[in-house]
């Protein structure tokens, strides 16, 4: 598996990022994580064929308790039209399902956080696994319904918010 150096950091801290850096027209990889039920307080298996056909952002994290993060799930909350199901946003860490759900809820946050808790099989098919920190490098990436990449970033200081109008332009029912 490719290890990355150089391409993420935090306060001068450089990271080494393990898996490949995707690119737009890639195939995304198929995942399944964890997300807990609210309704009943099970964890449920979500994967990418669940939502086969739609327009899919994958907001990715290193973890829902860092003030940075915060900021940035909240944001795509309130960009994106998460009701209408034109486009299915997805927040994606290595936190517990339970300490998203829990954000989630206090946060009243309508779209679907994911755990990677599991296994580390995400953050390497989607080459954002730090592996000094077991966690996910800050990331974003939209998924056609032709399930092919059509934006990719990779945010290298974990300290900053992605670039949300590129990601914006890339969604059919939005650019």
């Amino acid at each position: 598996m490719t290890e990355r150096t150089g391409e993420a950091f935090e306060a001068g801290e450089q990271l080494t990022v393990i898996g490949d850096r995707l690119a737009v027209g890639d195939a995304a990889p198929p995942f399944t994580l964890d997300l807990l039920d609210a309704s009943d307080g099970a964890i449920r298996p979500v994967s990418l064929a669940d939502s086969a056909g739609t327009t899919r952002l994958l907001n990715v994290i290193n973890s829902i308790d860092t003030s940075v993060c915060q900021v940035e799930t909240r944001s795509w909350e309130r960009s994106l039209p998460v009701g209408d199901g034109s486009v299915r946003v997805y927040t994606v860490s290595m936190d517990l399902p339970f300490a998203l759900d829990r954000w989630r809820q206090a946060e009243d946050a309508s779209h679907a956080l994911l755990s990677a808790h599991r296994d580390e099989g995400f953050g390497r098919a989607y080459g954002v696994l730090i592996k000094e920190w077991r966690l996910l490098q800050r990331a974003v990436f939209v998924i056609g319904p032709d399930d092919r990449l059509s934006h990719v970033e990779y945010v290298a200081d974990q300290m900053k918010e992605p670039d949300y109008s590129a990601a914006l332009a890339a969604l059919p029912t939005l650019g």
